[in-house]
């Protein structure tokens, strides 16, 4: 599984919030956010698309987990009230290319966090997110983003 280490610009985003467990209510979201886009001309070759996981579902009671999928917007962009707007944090993550299965999943997560020890940094108090550039979002692929600081 190849892994590497990107600094991420700080994107301007919409978004769709689920406010839940996390599951079945992030793809309704993700669905949502899709069909706005569509529909305002916003999917082409060069989107990037977010699932950004806000909670931690260890220390945050399920019910109150926030899951927002995004859009990255251009600056220039005007926004009208049908959608959330917020910005990402930038900064560096480490970031895995895997297949979107629950097994494939499953497994870049058992193999991210030895890597980012091996690499000298640990888990920054971001949240971590799933990146979709492009045709990923119909290919079944995303990318694993996991931000780091040096130890």
């Amino acid at each position: 599984m190849k892994m590497s280490i990107e600094n991420l610009p700080k994107y301007r985003i919409a978004y769709v919030r689920q406010v839940g467990p996390y599951g079945a209510g992030n793809i309704q979201a993700m669905e949502k956010l899709k069909k706005w886009a569509a529909s305002k001309d916003l999917l082409n070759d060069s989107t990037i698309l977010l699932a950004i996981i806000q909670d931690n579902p260890e220390t945050t009671h399920p019910e109150n987990c926030r899951f927002d999928a995004c859009i990255v917007i251009p600056l220039d962009y005007q926004l009208d009230d049908s959608m959330n707007e917020s910005e990402t944090f930038n900064g560096r993550y480490v970031v895995c290319k895997v297949k979107h299965t629950a097994e494939d999943i499953q497994k870049a997560w058992a193999e991210l966090f030895p890597f980012i020890q091996n690499a000298g940094y640990r888990i920054d108090d971001k949240p971590m997110m799933e990146r979709y550039i492009g045709d990923m979002m119909y290919n079944e692929y995303c990318e694993i983003c996991v931000p780091v600081k040096p130890l």
